[in-house]
């Protein structure tokens, strides 16, 4: 089966095991887009209050839920953009990222962005996504 999705790191953009910098899809697929999850469990309870790292598994566990869903995984994830609350050290996030990343073949292309608020004054983080798959 041919790859739908090509990613690329030109030599004069700054090279990171953790995303990639362009991607391109091309042939008939389908393209998923998931919108912003939380760290709600199905019972729409908060997990990880106060706690960024909490909240960075629930949420990954969401994403791969909506994704699964979709007949989706994490490795056809193109893009992803993760929002985290002003204030917030990103790095215990990250950790969990990273480790949910290491198989990995092409990481998608990720934007962090500092937020004055989010949804529910709970929330630290917030993630959307959009994968590809072989229509």
């Amino acid at each position: 089966m041919k790859k739908l999705t090509q990613f690329l790191n030109p030599d004069e953009l700054p090279k990171n095991p953790a995303f990639s910098n362009v991607a391109i899809v091309t042939g008939p697929h389908r393209t998923i887009y998931i919108g912003g999850q939380d760290a709600v469990n199905a019972q729409g309870e908060v997990i990880g209050k106060n706690d960024l790292g909490k909240q960075a598994i629930q949420i990954l566990a969401n994403l791969k839920s909506a994704l699964g869903a979709a007949g989706a995984s994490l490795n056809d994830l193109v893009k992803w953009n993760v929002y985290v609350l002003a204030g917030q050290n990103p790095e215990p996030a990250f950790r969990v990222f990273q480790q949910a990343m290491e198989d990995m073949t092409d990481p998608p292309l990720i934007s962090m962005i500092f937020v004055a608020g989010l949804a529910h004054p709970d929330f630290l983080m917030e993630i959307d996504a959009v994968a590809v798959l072989q229509a």
